[in-house]
């Protein structure tokens, strides 16, 4: 029976499983839950994931959830796996953990409470929140600098100094992607300053081509669309309402 990945490509940790899949060769079946059509509430979907979320799978009649155990076991459990993912080496091992474990703490509830409330929202049905999307961006900003002067070492390409990618390196970075969907000079006021976590985004996503960018395109899609909406209601209002375009003489 092949691997099932219960997942909807628009939630980050939905896309990390599903490249790593594709970059192992892990044959699956995707089957698709509809989070602004709220389908992870079905009783069907309760009967794979009792949490209601995505990312899970069923393998077999093994069923999990969390993405972090979902790709440590996919690691784990398929034959031909390349130990960088996750390290055999215990102390390696640990590292890689320690990563995982900050990113729930910190980058995520950041990240992804940021752009929830910033932009995405309205596709569920509720309003945009100013003061949520305060209170994330000062735990984003927060997380950022760590990633910037902690995780990232003077040497390696990836996170903990390494020289090829880790499943922490995959899932961060698909956190981080989801800024995609901001308009272009907030995400470029958030993130421009992080010069190291800006390359490190890019070696991350270039190690994993052509699978990361295919299993993104539903997140540009969405990008295209939030901006086309933004370019409508700018251009709808009143030239006297619109802020004047201040530029600097420095």
């Amino acid at each position: 029976m092949a691997l099932k990945l219960y997942v909807d490509r628009m939630s980050q940790p939905s896309r990390a499983v599903i490249i790593f899949c594709k970059l192992n060769g892990i044959d699956f079946e995707e089957v698709r839950i509809n989070l602004s059509k709220r389908e992870q509430l079905s009783p069907e979907f309760k009967e794979i994931n009792p949490m209601k979320q995505v990312p899970a799978i069923m393998d077999g009649r093994f069923k999990l959830s969390e993405s972090h155990a979902i790709l440590k076991y996919l690691a784990c459990a398929f034959p031909g796996i390349a130990d960088h993912w996750y390290p055999a080496d215990l102390y390696k091992r640990a590292k890689v953990d320690s990563v995982l474990d900050w990113h729930h703490s910190n980058l995520r509830p950041g990240a992804a409470a940021y752009v929830f409330s910033t932009v995405l929202a309205p596709s569920f049905g509720l309003t945009l929140n100013p003061q949520a999307a305060a209170e994330a961006e000062k735990v984003l900003l927060t997380s950022l600098a760590k990633i910037e002067s902690v995780w990232l070492q003077k040497k390696g390409q990836f996170l903990l100094g390494s020289g090829q990618p880790s499943i922490a390196d995959l899932s961060l970075v698909c956190e981080l992607m989801q800024l995609e969907v901001l308009d272009e000079k907030d995400c470029e006021r958030i993130i421009g300053p992080y010069k190291r976590v800006l390359k490190w985004i890019d070696d991350t996503k270039n190690a994993m081509q052509p699978h990361f960018q295919e299993v993104h395109v539903i997140l540009f899609k969405a990008k295209e669309r939030f901006h086309k909406q933004r370019s409508a209601v700018g251009s709808s209002l009143p030239q006297s309402s619109r802020k004047p375009d201040l530029h600097s003489k420095m």
